[in-house]
């Protein structure tokens, strides 16, 4: 008996290969040699046994892992079959699902066959094969050259792909054995992945690392999963958990949860990093997560050296009580890797600043307070250097629409920069992944005043919840200061367009 031209004789395999056809975690196991733990396990039943599985997760808890190993399975246990993996973006495709299949397919217990390639494995044969794109390489109507008796289509951050791709993909699967599987980090609250937690279509599996071996362990049994510290860590950063008792907690409705004898209640970083959740937006909520998600997303597929254009630079000089400057770098649509300088002598950091800005470059320095006097000396240095004043009236300035006014400055930066990651307004800026600036944006709260202006709410309020003050979020939206004031031309220049 043969499986693909080889026969099936390493130490532990069944004699008969067509017995791993109703079990493909011994497959995985035999023949893979890979070891699943029990929840991992489980979504491969469900694949093996149920049209349409989805998987919700949270960090390096293996999901993409095991939809590898399901990819492989499916592969060389029929035949004729396709087997299709497509992500948002194509380093989602390469790096992590081909590179994860590709490594398994050459650590095999036995050789598998087929030629491995960057973006598929080819048996040579056009009725069995597994391939690997980019979803947005795929118009809706090319999907229907891949419809098979036997398909599998596996989705990964399947939060990121639009429905006219759900609704292709759906009209593939058709055969006698036609499987989709979808996985993805629960950062958004609609769309496909979102419904597929809700429809009565799909099997449902979530991993949280709450449960992950290695934390109940407290040691690693199962190498590359998220660990103890990772997460002990999480519950010591301010405004990821908030302790609570016994009595108050409400697993239900917040997920609250024990850990250790101590009650937790998590916050929305907390829920959808740490334990597969979805995070509790609401209507009031400035940033949504799943936004954050789609910027940082941007940021990865963005080559620096591509962007180009005049560097607006937003800085948050360090006051009483703090410990750092903050630095935010954006050119157009790209905000490069923020910077923080321990608290320094006020020439100190203007001379940093003036070292980075060139002369058709913009500086916008906070000057309530400690960034008063970096200014001024700036400005005698001739460097434009902006007296940006969350304070200040915003008289004159609206959104995107046309239709909304603020209160003042900090609420006009601060829309303008919901403005440019909203998708609906098709917003392209590119953030860079910072749990820290994540978390102080998803924080920030606000509300229409009887006037119709828009106010943001107190950085104090912010404060209290994640325990200090969101400068890395002001930095990032003092780049969107909408008045150029005291420039080194010495005058006003009226509102920034």
């Amino acid at each position: 008996l043969m499986l693909n031209g080889y026969r099936l004789r390493p130490s532990g395999t069944r004699r008969n290969p067509l017995e791993y056809r109703d079990d493909w975690n011994a497959w995985i196991r035999d023949i893979l040699g890979v070891r699943l733990d029990r929840k991992q396990r489980g979504i491969v039943d469900s694949v093996q046994f149920n049209r349409r599985t989805s998987v919700r997760s949270g960090h390096a808890r293996g999901k993409d892992f095991t939809a590898a190993c399901i990819s492989l399975a499916f592969l060389y246990l029929h035949r004729p079959a396709k087997v299709i993996n497509t992500a948002p973006t194509g380093r989602q495709v390469t790096a992590i699902m081909m590179s994860e299949i590709s490594r398994l397919h050459a650590q095999s217990r036995i050789p598998l066959g087929g030629e491995i390639l960057s973006e598929q494995i080819k048996t040579g044969q056009d009725d069995w094969f597994l391939i690997g794109f980019k979803a947005g390489d795929k118009k809706p109507e090319a999907w229907t050259g891949y419809h098979s008796p036997n398909i599998l289509v596996v989705v990964t951050e399947a939060s990121g792909i639009p429905k006219e791709t759900f609704d292709a993909i759906d009209g593939v699967l058709t055969g006698s054995l036609s499987r989709l599987l979808i996985v993805f980090n629960p950062n958004r609250t609609s769309g496909e992945a979102y419904q597929s937690t809700r429809s009565p279509l799909y099997s449902k599996h979530k991993l949280s690392c709450l449960r992950a071996p290695n934390v109940r362990a407290r040691k690693i049994l199962i190498p590359g999963q998220v660990d103890y510290e990772w997460v002990a860590e999480k519950l010591e950063k301010p405004g990821w958990v908030t302790k609570i008792e016994q009595d108050e907690a409400d697993p239900i409705d917040f997920h609250d949860f024990r850990f250790e004898g101590q009650w937790y209640r998590p916050g929305d970083l907390f829920l959808v990093k740490v334990m597969g959740e979805f995070p509790r937006e609401s209507e009031d909520q400035l940033f949504p997560l799943s936004w954050i998600e789609a910027a940082n997303q941007r940021w990865e597929d963005t080559q620096p050296e591509s962007v180009d254009g005049p560097l607006l630079l937003g800085v948050d000089i360090a006051g009483m009580g703090r410990d750092a400057t903050i630095f935010s770098p954006r050119i157009g649509d790209y905000i490069g890797k923020l910077m923080a300088f321990s608290k320094a002598d006020h020439m100190v950091s203007a001379g940093r600043i003036k070292n980075i800005l060139k002369p058709k470059d913009t500086g916008f320095i906070d000057t309530i307070g400690e960034g008063a006097g970096v200014h001024s000396r700036l400005i005698e240095q001739g460097v434009n250097s902006i007296s940006a004043k969350f304070s200040e009236s915003a008289e004159g300035v609206r959104d995107a629409t046309g239709e909304r006014e603020f209160l003042n400055s900090r609420a006009a930066c601060y829309w303008l920069l919901r403005d440019a990651l909203d998708p609906r307004l098709g917003g392209k800026l590119a953030l860079p992944p910072d749990d820290e600036l994540t978390q102080e944006l998803t924080e920030i709260h606000w509300t229409v005043q009887s006037n119709g202006k828009i106010k943001i709410e107190p950085k104090e309020d912010i404060k209290k919840r994640i325990g200090r003050s969101p400068d890395k979020a002001d930095a990032v939206a003092l780049t969107f200061y909408p008045f150029r004031r005291q420039t080194r031309f010495g005058s006003a220049s009226g509102i920034m367009r």
